[in-house]
């Protein structure tokens, strides 16, 4: 019996890699001709990449935003007995540090967990992603692309932020495919995400980091080649990225409310959106009159977010969700702390053209590639010739 030729499959996920960018550029356009746009999710990375991993909307899979509303089990319901303390000591820099050395390596939070919110307000809430998303298992509410190869037997390697660099990723690849017998290789390079945030507006900034992108994952191409002539690459994303316009202080008008916060209401205010959860109907009638009025954006309707499939009956992920307008951005939020103020986001609404993934690959697709979530069934339709 002849010996059976090694197939390497090669995924590389590229953050906030948009179809505008990539639209009219030539990046990697000989090696992979079949490219189009993909609509996102309403949200951030916590929301699209296991999207892409489970082939399912967050209202499915568990992960939305990171922060969700759980008093009942929250790892940090102690801090509540601490609420004599002065916001001045809660909210301080060593405070915040203490606690997310306590919530990564005690407290069953994840390696990834950070102090975002107020300290003061940590008791309200829980953190989803616990567990490493790109391992098996990892996803609360449904396997992944990687528990489907693990359950075949099927050997695959997965390189992302937790361990490397995107240039250490790159070279990991190259030399695991050179000595290993794996078929399916998922890399995410995470690194473009931040430099989009600060450059997405100079053309020249990004020609040049697109050609390094380029010639990398053409050098993972070439050693996968050499082991296997009909290799195959795709490159997508989860998101793209939209320049700013507009920043707005939201934060400014809820507070002249006069609300307080746990006693009327709780508000986690992301870059582009702000989540809040009521615990007086004066609250929610004062709060959803001063968001109606608000020129940063608008309310969105439980209807529609059934339609995105963010809704959560629960309300674990807010109980009134206010998105802001492309362009703009919240110029004070709990996840932009440090002055840190980018001229490139996203997290706005699937429809904004800035916000479409890609789908670049030298394999022609057997399924519509439409969303973001097409990529599960792609990389299982891949993963079923591994059997």
């Amino acid at each position: 019996m002849g010996h059976r030729q090694r197939q390497v499959h090669l995924f590389v996920l590229i953050d906030a890699l948009g179809w505008q960018f990539v639209e009219g550029r030539d990046f990697l356009s000989e090696l992979l001709p079949y490219r189009r746009p993909l609509r996102t999710v309403l949200g951030f990375s916590s929301g699209a990449i296991p999207t892409i991993l489970t082939g399912v909307p967050p209202a499915q899979s568990g992960h939305w935003n990171l922060f969700y509303y759980d008093p009942v089990t929250s790892p940090f319901r102690w801090l509540r007995h601490l609420n004599f303390l002065s916001d001045r000591v809660m909210d301080h820099r060593v405070t915040k540090k203490i606690l997310k050395e306590l919530g990564r390596h005690f407290l069953g939070m994840g390696p990834l967990f950070e102090c975002c919110v107020t300290p003061r307000l940590l008791p309200w809430f829980n953190w989803v992603e616990k567990r490493n998303i790109y391992e098996c298992g990892g996803i609360s509410g449904k396997p992944s692309i990687f528990d489907e190869l693990d359950e075949r037997d099927i050997p695959f390697r997965v390189y992302s932020y937790h361990s490397a660099t995107d240039k250490e990723i790159l070279k990991n690849a190259k030399r695991d495919i050179d000595s290993d017998n794996a078929s399916f290789y998922f890399l995410y390079l995470s690194e473009l995400d931040r430099t989009l945030h600060f450059h997405c507006k100079d053309g020249a900034k990004i020609d040049e980091c697109f050609a390094e992108y380029a010639a990398g994952i053409k050098g993972v191409f070439d050693v996968a080649r050499k082991h296997s002539p009909g290799a195959t690459l795709t490159v997508f994303s989860d998101h793209g990225m939209t320049p700013v316009q507009h920043k707005y202080d939201l934060v400014k008008d809820i507070d002249a409310l006069g609300l307080k916060m746990p006693q009327d209401y709780l508000a986690v205010y992301d870059s582009t959106m702000a989540r809040f959860w009521f615990f007086s109907a004066r609250a929610r009638r004062q709060i959803a009159a001063c968001l109606g009025e608000s020129p940063c954006g608008r309310i969105v309707p439980d209807a529609e977010l059934k339609e995105l499939g963010v809704y959560f009956p629960d309300g674990r992920y807010g109980e009134l969700i206010f998105l802001v307008h492309p362009g703009w951005l919240l110029s004070r939020s709990d996840f932009n702390g440090g002055g840190w103020m980018p001229i490139g986001m996203h997290g706005y609404h699937p429809d904004d053209p800035y916000s479409d993934a890609v789908f670049l690959s030298n394999r022609e697709p057997s399924i519509p590639m439409q969303t973001i979530a097409d990529m599960y069934q792609f990389m299982n339709v891949a993963a079923q010739e591994l059997r």
